[in-house]
């Protein structure tokens, strides 16, 4: 009979020490930050403007000046060599604010063999590389529910101290309803295993305010494949329910169907309000992901403001 292993509660939380905690996650939570900053530095990024117009101090651009806004934007000098009236306008240099928010609900305790982490674990190391990172650009990087925005230098270590602060989010499989101010940027990091209406009420809070948003869906390679075969037992996390299935191999097939209508209702919700999806398997590297999600930052404010490459580990 197929096996699937669910980390328990203490290994999905890193602030609840046991006697015999030794494969906790409060155990493994130092290891798992000096993962998240060796990820980090694996990409390595230029720190630019940002290249949108706004009250920074260096020159951006010239553009024409549009009727109702006020005389004092003319630049004269440069107007004076043309026929048209231009403002001089200055780069945009104020720190916007990123909110994370990393799923520690219990379906991410799974792992398989397959696997090289838990997706807990990837979920969290992906989470505070991307905090170390956007910080490094000159970001502030908040937890929705947790955390207020921070551009401190020790972000990684006040996040990890966050999350063990924050024991409802081990229930949680959504975003707190929090609607995020405009222009600020929201990154789920999730399974996603919940019903597309209660993700589409959760997405449609957080962005009615305008603000942006990228989700990860983190996957296990056994969850996507199910390489099962004979009888296999199958247990739902979240309410404890379980599934004896006769002849896995059979039923793989309309569960494989059944995980890719899943992830396109997903996606369909996301895309409704112009957020991304992106897949990270967990027996793939932390870094390709972060690398993405850098990139999709950058695209979405219009410019190249974290200019991401891949260094040297």
């Amino acid at each position: 009979m197929a096996r699937v292993r669910i980390l328990p509660v203490e290994e999905r939380s890193p602030g609840r020490q046991e006697a015999d905690a030794s494969l906790t996650l409060a155990e493994r939570l130092p290891r798992i930050v000096l993962e998240a900053r060796r990820v980090s530095a694996t990409v390595a990024h230029g720190i630019h403007g940002r290249r949108r117009a706004g009250t920074g101090e260096s020159f951006w651009q010239f553009r024409p000046f549009t009727s109702g806004e006020a005389m004092a934007r003319i630049d004269w000098r440069r107007s004076a060599r043309d026929d048209r009236l231009y403002v001089r306008e200055r780069e945009w240099e104020a720190a916007q604010s990123v909110w994370l928010w990393i799923d520690r609900s219990a379906s991410m305790g799974f792992a398989s063999t397959l696997a090289a982490a838990s997706k807990i674990e990837r979920a969290l190391v992906v989470g505070l590389a991307l905090a170390d990172s956007l910080v490094g650009a000159g970001e502030r990087v908040g937890h929705m529910g947790a955390m207020q925005p921070r551009a401190s230098r020790r972000i990684v270590e006040l996040m990890a101290e966050a999350l063990v602060a924050d024991r409802g989010g081990l229930t949680a499989d959504l975003p707190p309803p929090q609607a995020l101010p405009p222009l600020n940027e929201a990154i789920v990091i999730s399974d996603f295993l919940v019903a597309p209406e209660k993700l589409r009420g959760a997405v449609e809070t957080i962005a009615a305010r305008g603000a942006r948003g990228h989700c990860v869906m983190i996957i296990d390679p056994v969850e996507e494949t199910f390489p099962f075969a004979g009888q296999a037992e199958l247990e739902d996390p979240e309410g404890g329910r379980r599934l004896r299935v006769g002849d896995a191999a059979a039923w793989g097939e309309d569960y494989r169907k059944r995980i890719a209508t899943h992830r396109e209702a997903v996606r369909a919700v996301l895309a409704s309000r112009g957020w991304t999806l992106s897949l990270h398997h967990t027996d793939q590297p932390a870094s390709a992901i972060l690398l993405r999600l850098l990139n999709l930052i950058a695209t979405s404010r219009g410019a190249s403001a974290l200019s991401p490459q891949v260094a040297r580990a």
